[in-house]
């Protein structure tokens, strides 16, 4: 297996005049981190005006930060919003990204998770699907030499030549963000890797590269001329410590990432400064599926780490993502953590990694059959983050 890690910026309350700055400063410090310690991804996400959850709404000047720090880890868009980017400067910037990196970018790609995001883009939610695939049609010509246009429903672009090209030809692989289960399958059709930021457990996993793979191989819909990208990388909770008790002390906030996401989901907009979300998370934390999160996820000793690393193995998925900036995990916590996993975890995954090669070719080329599993008992039901009683005034129009 690969891994990555996986920056949200989250920045729960409360904030001092310098709470955003250190916290840019210090996921630069551990991105060139990881790049001397042999990971393979850094992956930054894209969200807009979503308090504590996430203050990462330029992905793209971090990653570029990254780049000058950095020589090998991959510097992965984990995604841009199609959604409210127009594709001529999403093509811009990656393409600038490319070449600044020496050809490291990888791009997932996204349709934003609420109306907090897409309204004041002047973009509904109930059409966000269908913005995403008619921009992912817009995107694709601009990588290619010469000059493209398009007319779409969303999107029209005159015949105009997007520079600069990037240095991957024919263009970064491409990923797709699967915020729900059922969207692993849908990224199969596409001909995409599949970005899980759900959490699941091993079998769910070995269940869902079934259905990916069986979706890639014969159910491939592409929605534009692009080069595929057959993988599927799942994202873990982690920290590594001595013990499993002192590693759960270190990560005890981890499952904010869990809470707000489902928050922010529900709730809608709200009006700035009105929810210390910090502190309805306090109160999620004891409900039984607050309770029932802190104990999964790669969080442990490296004995554990290890022991839950094996199953995910076995399930066979490309990549496991490590969810190390997290509700208010510290710094230097962090830097050990990923210190550790390196030295002591990380190392016999990868000398592994050619046998999962093999598998993998051998599936691609219909020389291996993967039975269809039933992927219904791994859907979650309902639940999700408890949801305070907010009066009117905190819940401002649409």
């Amino acid at each position: 297996m690969k891994f990555g890690i996986f920056y949200e910026m989250q920045l729960p309350r409360p904030w001092g005049p310098e709470s955003e700055y250190q916290l840019f400063q210090n996921a630069l410090d551990q991105v060139e981190l990881a790049d001397r310690l042999g990971f393979d991804y850094a992956w930054e996400v894209e969200h807009h005006f979503l308090e504590e959850y996430s203050h990462s709404s330029a992905p793209e000047v971090f990653l570029a930060a990254a780049s000058q720090r950095t020589r090998n880890i991959r510097l992965a868009h984990g995604i841009i919003q199609l959604t409210t980017n127009h594709p001529a400067r999403v093509a811009e910037r990656v393409s600038t990204l490319d070449l600044l990196s020496h050809g490291r970018v990888d791009l997932g790609i996204g349709e934003g998770s609420s109306i907090t995001e897409l309204h004041p883009f002047d973009r509904r939610f109930r059409d966000k699907r269908l913005v995403w695939e008619d921009a992912v049609r817009a995107l694709i010509p601009m990588f290619a030499d010469g000059g493209c246009e398009y007319k779409g429903e969303y999107f029209e672009f005159p015949l105009r030549n997007v520079l600069p090209k990037p240095l991957q030809k024919p263009h970064p692989p491409l990923w797709v963000a699967c915020s729900q289960l059922e969207t692993i399958e849908m990224a199969g059709r596409r001909g995409m890797g599949a970005l899980g930021f759900q959490f699941v457990s091993a079998d769910a996993a070995h269940a869902w590269v079934h259905a990916y793979y069986n979706a890639f191989l014969n159910e491939r819909e592409l929605l534009a001329d692009y080069q595929t990208n057959p993988n599927i990388a799942v994202v873990s909770a982690f920290m590594c410590a001595d013990t499993d008790e002192e590693a759960q002390r270190r990560a005890e906030g981890w499952t904010f990432f869990q809470f707000a996401l489902g928050f922010y989901n529900r709730e809608g907009p709200l009006a700035p400064g009105s929810v210390d979300l910090w502190q309805e998370y306090q109160s999620w934390r004891e409900t039984p599926r607050g309770q029932r999160a802190r104990g999964t996820g790669l969080v442990g000793s490296p004995d554990t780490i290890r022991r839950r690393l094996r199953k995910f193995e076995a399930s066979n998925v490309d990549q496991v993502i490590l969810l190390n900036q997290a509700g208010k995990n510290q710094h230097e916590h962090i830097c050990e953590s990923l210190e550790r996993f390196a030295a002591e975890i990380m190392p016999e995954f990868h000398e592994r990694e050619p046998e999962h090669q093999v598998w993998k070719q051998s599936v691609l080329a219909g020389e291996r059959t993967l039975e269809p599993i039933d992927t219904s008992p791994y859907v979650p039901r309902g639940g999700g983050a408890a949801r305070p009683t907010l009066p009117p005034s905190q819940k401002p129009g649409a």
